[in-house]
């Protein structure tokens, strides 16, 4: 299944960005290793860019194919655990979504990370999703679960288990990754699940430093900021607060959980902002009975999962927390 690579956001017309919200917009800023690197390392001189491939034995496949809208081909990269390893069992999986506002970054942002997991035995996929400037809310969820569904469904050539399969993202990335576990079986956030025998569900989250209440007043206060014209969120769903305001609430994770939420991990920086909704949302879970963890790196910066020395406290308490709550079954253990 391995395709050519596409470039940029292929098809992207003027129809798909509302003239209300895109005009006289600045273009998207880069995200990705670097261009955070250069903005940290004054206040943080002792970080590094993290490798992405840290043991040689995993097994890495690039530019897959995973859907096609339009002309643009979406694609994963898979990092896979060392051979060994998955002829003992099949093993546990992860889609890894990366950040950058929903409306910037690229997909090789999750590398090190997932190469991270793999080497500790969990295959992890990094993938496109379409960006604000090609398409808005609730574009990206729909890919996300297209992408949980494609790894189910190519799961046996890869030695992963289908019933093990989880998705992490980080800031934009987390937020995204939150809402597509907690709508599970929504088909209003799955259109492409219509008469597939494939489910998309993940059975873990991870959300590092994403959020999960964008209609409180912290998170409206940098992500409706009515100087920013639009802010991250408001181009992304198309307005403000005010004139969208029923999107906003619907793309808050902390409002869908219930006792058949899958567990998550919250993974934290010292930067309060990107934490909005969590404490409220892991409460909701304890209450509701089911398994919900936070993980703090103090005096961290967002990004921190793109950088030494977080990224290997990152993987592992990503790698301990998917081991604990997707463990291998009895049936299959040798």
């Amino acid at each position: 299944m391995t395709s050519a690579l596409v470039f940029g956001c292929a098809g992207v017309t003027p129809a798909t960005v509302p003239n209300a919200v895109t005009a006289a917009v600045p273009a998207a800023v880069p995200y990705n290793a670097a261009t955070t690197y250069a903005k940290l390392v004054k206040a943080y001189p002792f970080i590094q860019i993290a490798n992405t491939r840290p043991n040689a034995e995993i097994v890495t496949i690039g530019g897959m194919g995973y859907v096609r809208r339009g002309v643009h081909l979406l694609q994963l990269d898979l990092f896979l655990p060392p051979q060994a390893t998955r002829d003992k069992a099949p093993v546990a999986a992860v889609v890894l979504v990366h950040g950058g506002g929903w409306r910037s970054g690229e997909r090789s942002n999750m590398a090190p990370l997932a190469a991270r997991l793999a080497a500790r035995g969990i295959a992890a996929a990094v993938i496109d999703y379409r960006l604000a400037d090609e398409a808005r809310y609730p574009a990206a969820i729909h890919d996300v679960k297209s992408a949980l569904r494609w790894m189910r469904a190519n799961s046996a050539a890869h030695g992963i288990d289908p019933q093990r399969i989880a998705v992490a993202g980080g800031s934009a990335g987390g937020q995204i990754a939150s809402l597509v576990g907690v709508t599970n079986g929504m088909v209003k956030f799955d259109p492409d699940g219509a008469g597939s025998a494939v489910s998309s569900a993940a059975q873990a989250v991870i959300n590092i430093d994403g959020l999960s209440d964008f209609t409180s007043p912290a998170a409206r206060a940098h992500e409706d900021d009515p100087k920013k014209k639009p802010s991250a969120a408001g181009f992304w769903f198309g307005g403000s607060y005010a004139g969208a305001a029923a999107l906003w609430r619907e793309a808050s994770p902390t409002f869908y959980v219930s006792r058949h939420t899958p567990p998550m991990l919250f993974i934290g920086s010292g930067q309060a902002r990107f934490a909005v909704g969590r404490d409220e949302m892991a409460g909701k879970m304890h209450a509701a009975g089911v398994a919900a963890k936070v993980v703090m790196l103090p005096d961290s910066p967002h990004s921190f999962w793109l950088f030494d020395p977080w990224i290997t406290p990152t993987a592992e308490a990503m790698a301990d927390f998917l081991t604990t709550q997707l463990p291998i079954p009895t049936t299959t253990r040798q």
